[in-house]
């Protein structure tokens, strides 16, 4: 399971990153993080590294090129000087905008032959798996 698990997500990935590689200049670790900080604004870079389980130079490589393309923000952290708060800026907001709904019409083609109550167990065992994966860290 955890192989076609590593397949599944890959190809879903891939097709995602079809869509916008090209279009926005985005690379999927890029993508990844700018979803990540989308839906949950004013992280740390080791605060993403723990919700995607990405590796940490990728997510500084990433962080540092949407900083320098303008997509993100980074303030110092009033707390702790050495860390920023990463948040998307109004460039970053407006890419966003236009990435979510392509990512959500592959969603659609990947479940358009599942009926509601398929689609719903799909989500409640994509939920428990993801909960169970993370006990085993």
């Amino acid at each position: 399971m955890p192989f076609r698990l590593s397949v599944l997500s890959n190809r879903v990935s891939s097709a995602v990153a079809r869509l916008y590689e090209d279009r926005f200049d985005l690379k999927l670790p890029e993508w990844r993080i700018m979803a990540i900080v989308g839906r949950n604004p004013n992280l740390t870079a080791s605060q993403i590294v723990d919700i995607s389980r990405m590796d940490k130079v990728a997510v500084s490589r990433a962080v540092k090129r949407l900083v320098e393309m303008g997509r993100l923000t980074a303030t110092s952290d009033p707390d702790d000087a050495r860390r920023q708060r990463l948040n998307l800026s109004e460039a970053g907001w407006e890419i966003y905008a236009q990435i979510v709904p392509l990512a959500l019409g592959v969603e659609e083609r990947l479940l358009a032959d599942m009926d509601e109550a398929e689609r719903a167990v799909v989500d409640r065992v994509i939920t428990r798996l993801t909960e169970a994966a993370a006990k085993l860290d």
